[in-house]
């Protein structure tokens, strides 16, 4: 049975139609974080890839990578669906500003700005170590990780993907899933920024209307993120985050 993980395209699709995305990740510390980021948002749903450079490595490597995507040193005059910022930026390097867009996904750095981020629906990616650094402590077992992904939720008033075993998706509306799919085989450098970039393509790509829905998408982007990790374990060990990338469309075609 078909999974449904992307939206069906219309025979009318254009480029634009189906989504657009603005990326903000990598340092000249952490260069691979981009490409990572942009390889998972290129494998959404969206149509078109803005990657905003912060070094020129990160901006050599990600169209290195991914010649279709088109790279910018600013934000200005921007128009996307989604921003995807802060992967691989522990410190952004430079004040960004962002014009205002539906959906925003943030990790790392950019996490601090949830709160105040001009988009209607923002998500954020964190794990343990960065849920303590925005001052929110994780209780221990299901029921903790739970509660303390509802707290951060509803005190942000954002949508909480708690990564680690048993990943937690809560919502300021009071909504909290639970992922059983993934397994050890994410752990390991770079799945982070893989599902950072996966979700907000996906995101833009659905145009979800509601918090609930909103949530929905996040979670098939997490399932689908497990899965291909999965595939990939199954030929080959140990994997890397570079193995979730290429597995991914074919999970994302299921």
């Amino acid at each position: 049975m078909k999974k449904n993980f992307l939206e069906k395209l219309p025979k009318e699709a254009h480029k634009y139609s189906h989504g657009t995305v603005g990326v903000i990740a990598g340092s000249s510390e952490y260069s691979g974080a981009a490409v990572l980021c942009v390889g998972g948002a290129r494998r959404g749903g969206s149509g078109y890839i803005n990657y905003i450079y912060q070094d020129e490595l990160s901006r050599n490597l990600v169209l290195s990578a991914y010649p279709d995507v088109v790279a910018r040193k600013s934000t200005k005059d921007m128009m996307v669906d989604c921003w995807i910022v802060g992967p691989g930026s522990p410190e952004l390097e430079r004040k960004f500003s962002t014009p205002t867009s539906k959906y925003a996904v943030l990790d790392s750095d950019a996490m601090r700005f949830a709160k105040d981020f001009n988009s209607e629906f923002v998500v954020i990616t964190p794990h343990e170590g960065e849920a303590r650094k925005l001052g929110f402590a994780v209780g221990d077992g299901d029921f903790g990780r739970r509660a303390s992904a509802l707290e951060m939720a509803q005190a942000l008033g954002c949508v909480v993907v708690l990564k680690g075993h048993r990943t937690v998706v809560a919502s300021p509306e009071g909504l909290v899933v639970v992922d059983e799919l993934a397994g050890p085989e994410l752990a390991t450098a770079g799945t982070g920024d893989i599902l950072t970039g996966l979700i907000g393509s996906m995101l833009a790509s659905w145009k979800p209307k509601t918090l609930k829905d909103v949530v929905v998408v996040v979670f098939k982007a997490i399932s689908a993120h497990a899965l291909a990790a999965k595939a990939a374990s199954q030929e080959l060990n140990p994997i890397t985050s570079s193995d979730i990338l290429q597995y991914l469309p074919i999970i994302l075609n299921q």
